[in-house]
């Protein structure tokens, strides 16, 4: 079953790839200009990117191909359509474009910067692999443990294994491409406001890619009728819909249920609350006033982590992600094993 999985999870890349250089030999040509022309050719490969995740029955590997193929990537490619985004640039090499197409990564600026943030980022990876040992460790005594206390340490799951794997991306990145990963996090149990979580320390790949997209767009269009002072509150609270669409989508993927729409509830709510946010600080500019840290930091995060709870765990707990998590861990340790003692006894056979 995992060797299938396996198997099917090489070919889907290999479909992509060569997607991707078909989508990257229309951006070279000038037969075909910036916009609807270049979408329309577009068009099949974002639909397939849709498809891809369907092929894909674990949580592990079709959550991450959904995430970066039919959430970023197809972003990405409509930004590409009309010459924006980071895969415009026209001398940009094939390999680099299928690269940040695929992944989210960026092109190294500052290389002795990313030297520092390395090393930061050694100490840093290997706390969280001890924090993921451990939490494994716990869930043997899940039984023992209260309800609430579980969804606390689901929501450090999540953090923690977004952060493996994509600091896993980034050494890969890095070590073939010389390019370095987008920052995804920074610190969001830090945060001091909604707008401080969601804009600057939460999924921050994927707001660099709503702003383009989805964020400056409706706050353009919005300024023509309410002027460019009150327009990104519409632009805020229409990017919180397209994310929850996308956040549906992508537990579709994973548990091939129904939605309940209890994601989109979750995001249209923390929309509603960001722009109400955004508008007092706005109503009180001339006020210079704000919440001690010590007060406005647990307000915040006890807020993401109560509705959290109340909206978007329950939707992860129905597709049993948390039993599905520990038994591809456990099928990922019984290939790996069957793997080296293939190898060991290939190298004892050479040997002889």
């Amino acid at each position: 079953m995992f060797e299938q999985e396996i198997n099917n999870f090489i070919n889907l890349w290999l479909c992509i790839i060569l997607s991707l250089c078909y989508c990257y030999s229309i951006g070279q040509t000038k037969m075909i200009p910036v916009g609807t022309a270049r979408l329309l050719c577009f068009l099949p490969v974002i639909c397939l990117f849709l498809l891809v995740p369907l092929n894909l029955s674990t949580l592990h590997l079709g959550g991450t191909t959904a995430f970066f193929i039919a959430w970023l990537a197809n972003f990405k490619l409509l930004l590409f359509a009309f010459g924006k985004g980071p895969l415009s640039p026209p001398s940009l090499p094939l390999p680099r474009f299928l690269a940040i197409a695929c992944l989210p990564i960026k092109i190294q600026q500052n290389q002795t910067l990313n030297e520092q943030n390395g090393h930061q980022a050694i100490t840093s990876n290997a706390t969280k692999v001890l924090l993921f040992v451990l939490l494994l460790r716990i869930y043997d005594y899940s039984d023992r443990i209260h309800p609430t206390m579980m969804l606390v340490l689901y929501s450090f799951h999540v953090y923690v294994v977004l952060e493996m794997l994509l600091a896993l991306v980034a050494s890969m990145a890095r070590a073939l491409l010389g390019l370095d990963l987008e920052k995804q996090f920074d610190e969001p149990y830090l945060s001091t406001s909604l707008q401080d979580f969601w804009g600057r320390r939460w999924n921050i790949m994927v707001t660099n890619i709503l702003r383009p997209t989805m964020y400056e767009p409706v706050r353009d269009t919005a300024a023509c009728f309410i002027g460019r002072r009150w327009a990104p509150i519409p632009a805020v609270f229409g990017t919180f819909v397209v994310s929850g669409v996308m956040h549906e989508l992508i537990f579709y993927y994973l548990g091939r249920v129904w939605p309940t729409w209890q994601i989109m509830r979750f995001f249209l709510l923390h929309g509603a609350c960001l722009t109400a946010e955004i508008a007092v600080k706005k109503a009180t500019d001339g006020m210079k006033w704000r919440l001690p840290r010590a007060v406005s930091t647990p307000l915040t995060v006890g807020f993401i982590l109560f509705t959290g709870f109340w909206l978007f765990f329950p939707p992860l707990l129905r597709c049993r992600a948390d039993e599905r998590s520990l038994e591809e861990y456990a099928a990922l340790g019984a290939f790996v094993k069957k793997i080296t003692a293939l190898t060991f006894s290939s190298f004892q056979i050479q040997g002889s």
